[in-house]
């Protein structure tokens, strides 16, 4: 069976669902407004982020080309040190050659050219070996037989051959 409902019953019915659909409504329209402003938020912080980005972006390019810059200078004063230092191990090499000449039976020009040819060997220079005369001085002290002294001289180039 239907139940009759009465008018003062369906106004108060309506009203209150009236009171109810007000408040749902009003409730979104915040719910509206606030996500208006979030996204004004955002979108003003999306525009500061950009405009950091791009500021990042140039940064990084200009570090980029910087340490480039930066590694080629280093590479070019590595290539001139190491041509200073090879220079140098000339300059001592030539130095060292010049005292064992004038000074050849001193042991500090001996202990020199041995570190001048230690320094060259270890910049990557090849070092001479020293010519081997064919005069061994045990052979000299100790001989097996006996000495030619003409032709141990002839040998040495300090008297002309006969002939």
């Amino acid at each position: 069976m239907q139940k009759r409902y009465k008018e003062r019953e369906v106004k108060e019915l309506v009203a209150r669902l009236k009171a109810e659909y007000e408040g749902v409504v009003r409730r979104q329209r915040e719910a509206q407004e606030e996500l208006k402003e979030e996204n004004r938020l955002l979108r003003a912080r999306l525009s500061v982020l950009e405009g950091q980005r791009s500021e990042v972006s140039a940064a990084l390019m200009h570090a980029v080309a910087e340490g480039e810059r930066i590694k080629q200078e280093g590479a070019a004063q590595a290539a001139d040190g190491q041509k200073e230092l090879l220079l140098l191990a000339e300059k001592c090499r030539l130095l060292s050659e010049k005292l064992l000449r004038k000074y050849p039976d001193e042991e500090d020009c001996a202990e020199f050219k041995t570190f001048t040819d230690a320094l060259r060997a270890h910049l990557g220079e090849e070092v001479e070996e020293e010519e081997e005369t064919g005069f061994d001085l045990d052979e000299v002290l100790n001989p097996k037989q006996p000495l030619d002294l003409g032709d141990l001289c002839r040998e040495l180039g300090l008297m002309e051959e006969d002939e």
